[in-house]
């Protein structure tokens, strides 16, 4: 997918498999080309004529706005069918033409993996995003329930399936479409007919999960986060206004971050903190001006070099992306979490379940809730300890290694 947080672990995973003397070559959307040059990749892309450079700010531009639930619907409803009916034209051509021997994919790229069971390629899919647990065992990963065990828990995680499958009803019309006419025998009524059988690999930790109740398939793989932080485009950044005040950093991704009074309550329940520095990213969908008056404690950016900016703060403010929860944990800072779609209400479910944060639900925000958060997650040692025991799980992880492994062994 041509969104930073899936193409930066994708990319740090080819660059650890092109380490260890693997030819890679990188498929996508053209809009991913400058992220993927950066790692220095090898690119090809394809649906250039239905995708050229821009398009995808322009396509999700109408997610920002929305949150909860709406966001999945709309993306599943109005952006993922084109794409992949644009995809699965123009694909099988470049696979060809490159001669690929393996393709690792983004499980985002919905049935995607049609190219290559229809060319007899092997494939691996990867979970740059929380996985999904089909069996109803947790609660689907774009809900912020709970972990329960109970009978009336799992008929409510089963119903959340079903919701979410009715969603991607235009997207199963068209994946459906391509397999009749290429000659796929495929079972529609198995949701996981389709999951590569080689390897499935999630970058969620697997203490970082729930202590989920069901048996995994013996293809799929806890690794961790795949990241480096290395072979990422260069953000300048005004590091000279650090004060060294403790650090609080803040942001809400790159995608659903168009609700400006999130940023608000942020921007408010900072200036009532004058003793810390904020640092905001606020993306590419507000500006600055939108925001009102910036506390004289704040520093407000459209992008900042993340990683970096973690190693120094105490505090992460996050919609609960994946990659961002991950990267926070690598450096043992605990979160509060504001969960806006996706897949991040798992995320704030699994900070609160083990304890390295909290989380306040977009319709519940309120400058008064999100300061009392913050308060409680900075004076209680306990959340940092927590943190500071995933940074030490991910460190001992070694997760780009392990992950290659199980590429290798997948393909040998």
């Amino acid at each position: 997918m041509p969104l930073t947080g899936h193409l930066n672990p994708m990319t740090a995973l080819a660059r650890k498999l092109q380490s260890r003397g693997h030819e890679i070559v990188f498929f996508g959307l053209p809009d991913a080309e400058s992220i993927v040059r950066a790692a220095q990749l090898k690119f090809v892309p394809f649906c250039e004529k239905e995708y050229p450079t821009g398009s995808i700010t322009k396509e999700y531009a109408g997610l920002a706005k929305l949150h909860g639930i709406d966001v999945l619907r709309h993306s599943a409803e109005q952006l993922h069918p084109a794409r992949l009916k644009a995809s699965l034209e123009h694909l099988p051509g470049k696979l060809k033409e490159t001669r690929v021997d393996g393709l690792v994919i983004d499980t985002i790229h919905f049935f995607i993996e049609l190219v290559p069971m229809s060319l007899d390629i092997p494939y691996v899919h990867v979970w740059n995003v929380l996985h999904l647990d089909r069996t109803g065992a947790t609660p689907p990963s774009f809900f912020s329930w709970p972990y329960e065990t109970s009978p009336e828990a799992v008929a409510r995680n089963i119903d959340g399936l079903k919701t979410i499958g009715s969603f991607l009803a235009p997207v199963f019309s068209v994946a459906k479409s391509y397999a009749e006419k290429t000659g796929l025998q495929i079972d529609w009524s198995d949701p996981g007919a389709t999951v590569s059988k080689l390897a499935v690999i999630t970058q969620t930790p697997k203490k970082f999960d729930f202590p989920i109740n069901c048996n995994w398939p013996p293809q799929f793989h806890y690794t961790g986060p795949l990241h480096d932080g290395n072979g990422r485009e260069e953000i300048p950044f005004p590091w000279e206004k650090l004060t060294g005040a403790p650090l609080i950093y803040a942001s809400l991704g790159t995608l659903v971050n168009g609700l400006e009074d999130i940023f608000r309550r942020i921007l408010e329940a900072a200036a009532a903190i004058p003793e810390t520095q904020l640092v905001l990213s606020i993306g590419n969908n507000i500006g600055i001006n939108d925001l009102g008056p910036i506390p004289a404690n704040a520093i407000v950016v459209p992008r900042a070099p993340q990683i970096e900016l973690l190693k120094r703060a105490s505090l992460c403010i996050t919609h609960a992306g994946l990659n961002t929860a991950l990267e926070a944990l690598a450096q043992g800072v605990p979160m509060v979490a504001i969960p806006i779609g996706f897949d991040q209400p798992g995320v704030a479910a699994r900070i609160a379940h083990h304890g390295v944060g909290e989380f306040v639900e977009v319709d519940d925000l309120t400058t008064a809730i999100l300061s009392e958060l913050i308060h409680r997650v900075r004076s209680n040692p306990v959340y940092r300890a927590k943190a500071l025991y995933f940074k030490n799980v991910i460190g001992d992880a070694h997760a780009l290694d392990a992950a290659a492994n199980v590429v290798e062994r997948a393909f040998r």
